[in-house]
């Protein structure tokens, strides 16, 4: 079974869901409340399985998504593993420190492989969802085994718990070995909680927003959201992987380091960050198609200290 927990920014913090004692498991995600604070000593692997391999990753996308937002996202997986030469500093190279976990775990690198995709325009299960919801939705899918299912919200659907406890979770199927990540657009429900910071906090500092590297607020916070369930899902899939504290509200690859984006972040900044010259959009690494992202900072566990790509 297993437990997750996304990073958050500065002015807030992760606080995690209690596991459900079910057949399938869901793991929080991202909560808001201390500021952030390095963990003093490493992530410890519990011995328990990784998602390693090819991991053939299939998307829901319930209500209506924009082609330019499935493209942002679609772009964002195809970016971890690409071998396409890309602009330096990569979104491949933010991923290598994933595949770290797995190496000093005697495992095989995890290389994601996009497999198929699955849209709801008109949102069969209603606009105001359950956890057991998302489960049932990624049951739905019929991914394959050992394969992850992301699901992913539109703006206008609530979801149990999001912006109020969580921007979104991982968890897992224990009979198919397979596991889920959901994320919710948050951009016209709580963008200052779960689109920080392309948006102003709804509490800490009030620090200028950075410009989402996409032009799509919503759409860019998803992609942090992602990106650090991602790493928790893959280090820690059935919570007896990699983690820090208490199984039931662990620290994982990325929320160990919330609100981290650049080198010198503090409580409110989020770090030095490039600049796009021509639409003044923050970003800190470059995809496929020359897609530009933010991304969290990742616990690396070869130096014990949260790492960024620039």
């Amino acid at each position: 079974m297993g437990s997750s927990k996304l990073a958050r920014s500065p002015a807030f913090s992760v606080i995690f869901s209690v596991l459900l004692t079910l057949t399938n498991t869901c793991l929080a995600a991202r909560k808001l409340s201390s500021l952030y604070q390095p963990p003093s000593v490493a992530l410890t692997y519990h011995n328990g399985a990784l998602l390693e391999g090819d991991l053939p990753v299939s998307i829901i996308w319930y209500g209506k998504f924009s082609p330019s937002q499935k493209s942002i996202v679609v772009d964002f997986l195809l970016s971890l593993d690409s071998q396409t030469a890309v602009k330096s500093p990569s979104v491949s190279h933010w991923w290598k420190i994933v595949r770290t976990y797995l190496k000093k775990a005697g495992k095989k690198e995890t290389r994601v492989v996009l497999s198929n995709q699955d849209s709801d325009e008109d949102c069969s299960a209603g606009k105001l969802l359950k956890k057991s919801t998302i489960t049932e939705l990624a049951k739905r899918m019929n991914s394959k085994p050992s394969g992850l299912t992301l699901v992913l919200t539109a703006q206008d659907v609530a979801v149990e718990g999001f912006c109020m406890s969580n921007c979104g979770f991982h968890g897992s199927d224990s009979g198919r070995k397979s596991v889920f990540v959901w994320v919710g657009n948050s951009v016209t429900q709580c963008p200052g909680q779960c689109a920080w910071p392309f948006h102003r906090p709804i509490y800490g500092p009030q620090t200028k927003a950075l410009g989402a590297p996409n032009g799509d607020v919503g759409a860019d916070g998803m992609i942090v959201n992602i990106a650090s369930l991602l790493a928790g899902a893959v280090t820690n899939p059935f919570g007896n992987g990699y983690y820090l504290g208490s199984a039931d509200a662990p620290l994982e690859a990325a929320s160990a380091c919330p609100g981290v984006y650049g080198k010198g972040a503090y409580p409110g900044h989020a770090g030095e960050v490039l600049v796009d010259s021509s639409t003044g959009a923050s970003y800190n690494s470059v995809g496929v198609n020359g897609r530009k992202y933010l991304l969290p900072g990742l616990f690396d566990p070869t130096s014990s200290q949260c790492s960024t790509v620039v």
